[in-house]
């Protein structure tokens, strides 16, 4: 039931910026935790930003002092602002939503992806 829709994705030139946008289909005060994970060709999808609801945030090493997670609570949306980009940060990007709950334990929930490429 619960929807998460990327968007802001697109061809970029190393250096230059993007925004992502994460729609959620319900308040993301219900959710404990939000980030954005990413996955190259060949490679695993790796963790890129969290934030949990408590505002306490996380970067990957590769992408901290570029890239910014935010929440627009009034908006439900969360973003990553990204920007000084480089040919490896070229994957489809994946927001993620996590809930906790006593009754069914930790639920994840993902958005179908976005396509960042970023040419040299």
């Amino acid at each position: 039931q619960v929807q998460l829709v990327e968007s802001g994705g697109g061809l970029v030139q190393a250096g230059g910026s993007l925004r992502l946008d994460c729609a959620a289909s319900g308040s993301i005060f219900s959710f404990n935790a939000m980030g954005w994970y990413r996955q190259a060709p060949g490679k695993q999808r790796e963790l890129v930003a969290a934030i949990t609801s408590g505002g306490r945030i996380n970067y990957a090493d590769s992408v901290k002092g570029r890239f910014t997670i935010s929440r627009d609570n009034a908006k439900n949306t969360m973003y990553l602002q990204m920007n000084s980009l480089k040919p490896e940060d070229t994957a489809v990007y994946y927001c993620n939503a996590d809930r906790v709950t006593l009754a069914t334990g930790v639920l994840r929930y993902w958005g179908q992806g976005t396509q960042v490429s970023v040419s040299s």
